[in-house]
């Protein structure tokens, strides 16, 4: 923890740069000996104005002093832990400097990549190269969980009017469906209304008695209609169509992800082909050349 005179030196600097703005800001004593640090590694030091780079503009006295407390342990774990892994085994000092500069030039890359990628991502995924990656890629969406579409609803035992649940939820009828969104808007504690939507049945029903059904395989291909309650709650489940785990999913099912997929392919083409542009550009530019015995 750090000493209240330190504390204290922190807060001024924080409130220093919520005032000024830090790249305003520099702290320069008259001589390097009356420097006074904040804390100390062996021969390391860390001073007031190492912390300045560190605290946002606006941020507060109180929340500025937080934040650099967690700096300040933080750098002192990483100082202790370099002094020890140096006093146990031999660093080869060229090969960090190598790693480091590698990483670097990897983060520069990547940040103009992902310019470049922003830039010139066509976002717009048709429905024909969607049915395409489906149809071509069957056996990567077999499901892991049983899933439905229906309609669900959860009400407190209490609600008003339930035995008219009953004929809503089974109803085709347009005005019947806006009877009954109306009727979960006002009383449902949980409800699923939109039967083309696909839903993993477990998480469906996981608060439910439902959850309890030991054979949901047989469950589900026995049932179509199912009414259901517990001392707080009466559950309503139709069953509009299903699919057991172990087989194909419905494209409906997976269309996002298979979106996505589509999205990060297009994304590692455009990298690819900025890398191989920026390549061919330096051979023909004479920018780039590999000297050979």
């Amino acid at each position: 923890m750090l000493s209240e005179s330190w504390k204290s030196s922190l807060l001024c600097v924080s409130i220093m740069a919520s005032t000024f703005g830090c790249d305003l800001i520099q702290i320069k004593d008259e001589t390097e000996n009356e420097r006074k640090p904040v804390a100390r590694v062996q021969d390391k030091f860390l001073y007031p104005e190492d912390l300045l780079s560190i605290i946002p503009d606006g941020l507060s006295p109180g929340d500025s002093s937080e934040r650099a407390e967690r700096y300040v342990e933080d750098w002192a774990r990483k100082q202790l832990l370099i002094s020890e892994a140096t006093s146990n085994i031999n660093i080869d000092e060229a090969e960090i400097e190598r790693k480091v500069l590698d990483y670097r030039y990897s983060l520069i890359g990547y940040e103009y990549e992902q310019f470049y990628v922003n830039q010139n991502l066509d976002t717009e995924v048709a429905e024909e190269e969607i049915l395409e990656y489906y149809n071509n890629n069957l056996d990567n969406f077999v499901l892991k969980q049983n899933i439905i579409r229906g309609k669900y609803i959860e009400v407190p035992i209490e609600a008003p009017n339930t035995r008219r649940i009953r004929t809503l939820i089974r109803s085709k009828k347009d005005e019947d469906f806006e009877e009954l969104k109306s009727y979960c808007l006002s009383f449902a504690s949980t409800y699923q209304l939109y039967d083309s939507v696909w839903m993993v049945f477990e998480d469906l029903v996981k608060n439910s008695p439902l959850a309890e059904v030991p054979n949901k395989v047989q469950f589900l291909r026995s049932r179509k209609y199912i009414e259901n309650s517990d001392n707080d709650h009466l559950y309503y489940l139709l069953i509009e169509e299903y699919r057991i785990s172990d087989n194909i999913s419905p494209l409906e099912f997976v269309r996002d992800q298979i979106r996505n997929i589509i999205m990060n392919k297009r994304k590692v083409d455009l990298a690819k082909k900025l890398e191989d542009e920026v390549y061919q550009r330096a051979v023909q530019n004479k920018e780039f050349e590999v000297f050979r015995d």
